[in-house]
């Protein structure tokens, strides 16, 4: 793979990430706000639902262009971002169990793309 094919893959690995990551603060916003349905319902998880519409299209794209091999082990970095976004978000508490998954989900990633860059 050279240079631009592969920064292609990893901007949209990246931006698939953040998608992921918007789903799913707006899926938790609506479940956090409303009950049942109404959650369901909601302006915010309708918000949740484009992300992930959005997400949809940049993924197939991505599994065009790279090996599932390597994209998929990118997309963990979801994990990381979803933590993140959490504890800053909606204060939720991130302890040193949880630091420690996502640093090993992290250092993962990287043996990952540096084998497979």
């Amino acid at each position: 793979m050279t240079l631009s094919p592969l920064m292609s893959m990893l901007g949209l690995v990246m931006f698939c990430v953040v998608t992921e990551t918007g789903r799913e603060i707006c899926f938790k916003q609506a479940a956090a706000t409303h009950d049942g349905m109404r959650a369901i319902l909601s302006p915010m998880a309708g918000l949740g639902i484009v992300f992930w519409a959005v997400e949809l299209v940049a993924w197939t794209r991505v599994l065009q262009i790279a090996p599932l091999s390597l994209a998929f082990p990118l997309m963990a970095l979801s994990y990381v971002t979803i933590a993140l976004s959490g504890a800053i978000v909606f204060n939720e508490t991130i302890n040193l169990r949880h630091a420690l998954g996502i640093v090993l989900v992290t250092a993962g990633v990287v043996c990952v793309g540096v084998t497979g860059l």
